[in-house]
């Protein structure tokens, strides 16, 4: 199979189009790129916003003759079903196709399943992304990107589809480890501005003005301008699932112990969610931290 550079000529499968990989498949469809999909559930295929797609019955499927194989799936269990399952895509990538992960898994799987497809010539990179659903539907997604910068290369078209700005950080592994940064920090704003917002209306304050002003100082923050409006109604539309942050704080956590330190703030927030989980929120956006301090209160008042 040809190393050179992918283009919209090139053939493609996409493999899991949850809340960002959908969109990010459709964006690389209105690019002109032939895209075969097959997602889990399978309904998602018959999105509109596929329309042009081959739908496929598994990840094998959508492999065969694909030149590139992208997989944005849930966690490290699933990538490696996508890849090495009963309809695993490895048994049909041949020598020289390329696999981009957008998945968020632990670095320790991203290396294994690197070394496991390098046994057959097949490249494989861990391009974790950050922007949540409002990114991947306007391709503004950050790709933090580990692996071969030849392979990079190669690839990087299609990358620039779905982000806007993409970062090499070495080796297979290293956009993992980047991703749990990036984690621990999405944990200490959230939570901030949660517990900031719960006094705020505790206190009484005009909570809209507030974040106005506060937006414009050294409280300034991504969460504060994209999800304190949600806290404030406490309305919480999908951006990304408390859930799969919190399994990601749980990534976080393991790279940090492998490397000999503690997290405490992080290991305070993955405590908060996993309390938010047990009350039935795992499917709402992270911002639902909010909800907490309510918890929190509730369980406080004496019977």
């Amino acid at each position: 199979m040809s190393k050179a550079q992918l283009s919209p000529r090139s053939s493609l499968a996409f493999v899991g189009l949850g809340a960002l990989g959908l969109p990010m498949a459709a964006n690389l469809l209105a690019a002109g790129y032939e895209l075969k999909v097959h997602s889990r559930s399978r309904a998602a295929e018959l999105n509109l916003a596929l329309k042009g797609s081959r739908p496929c019955s598994s990840p094998a499927e959508a492999a065969a003759d694909s030149q590139a194989l992208l997989i944005c799936v849930s966690d490290d269990e699933a990538v490696e079903e996508v890849l090495f399952g009963s309809q695993g895509a490895a048994s049909m990538l041949s020598s020289g196709a390329v696999v981009v992960d957008f998945s968020t898994i632990a670095p320790a799987t991203s290396i294994t399943m690197a070394e496991r497809l390098a046994d057959q010539g097949v490249a494989y990179l861990d391009a974790p992304v950050t922007g949540g659903t409002e990114g991947a539907r306007a391709g503004t997604l950050t790709v933090l990107v580990g692996g071969n910068t030849q392979v990079l290369a190669r690839v990087q078209p299609l990358l620039e589809v779905i982000g806007e700005s993409i970062h090499h950080f070495g080796s297979v592994g290293r956009g993992q480890q980047v991703k749990a940064l990036n984690q621990v920090l999405v944990a200490g704003s959230y939570a901030a501005l949660a517990e900031a917002i719960a006094l705020g209306q505790q206190l009484g304050l005009p909570m809209q003005e507030v974040i106005t002003a506060l937006q414009h100082g050294a409280a300034g923050s991504w969460a504060l301008k994209h999800r304190s409006t949600a806290m404030l109604e406490d309305h919480y539309p999908l951006g990304f699932k408390l859930a799969l942050h919190h399994k990601d704080l749980g990534i976080a956590l393991e790279t940090a112990e492998r490397a000999g330190l503690q997290l405490p703030i992080t290991s305070q927030v993955k405590s908060m969610e996993e309390s938010l989980i047990e009350h039935g929120h795992s499917e709402e956006d992270v911002s639902v931290l909010r909800r907490w301090f309510d918890q929190q209160q509730a369980e406080a008042q004496p019977f």
